[in-house]
């Protein structure tokens, strides 16, 4: 993969992880509300949990394509003289 589309690519899981955190809000719930169960949990809770979970699988795809240069080939080793 080219690194112009390696970046975009990176850009747009970044993005979906940021809107990932919103939606784990609970601010579209009416205060006071009874929360319906999903999973054993209340759903605002379940629905947290799943965005949570989102954004570790889009965090980890958006650093494998991540280069990290290898900084040891740039500098000489501190043993060598």
């Amino acid at each position: 993969m080219r690194v112009g589309v390696r970046r975009r690519v990176r850009a747009i899981l970044l993005g979906a992880v940021g809107v990932l955190y919103l939606v784990s809000i609970p601010w579209y719930r009416a205060p006071g509300s009874e929360a319906p169960i999903a999973f054993g949990l209340p759903s605002w809770v379940a629905v947290a949990l799943g965005c949570y979970l989102a954004v570790a699988v889009l965090n980890a795809a958006a650093w494998l394509l991540t280069d990290v240069p290898d900084e040891s080939a740039d500098e000489p080793d501190a043993g060598e003289s």
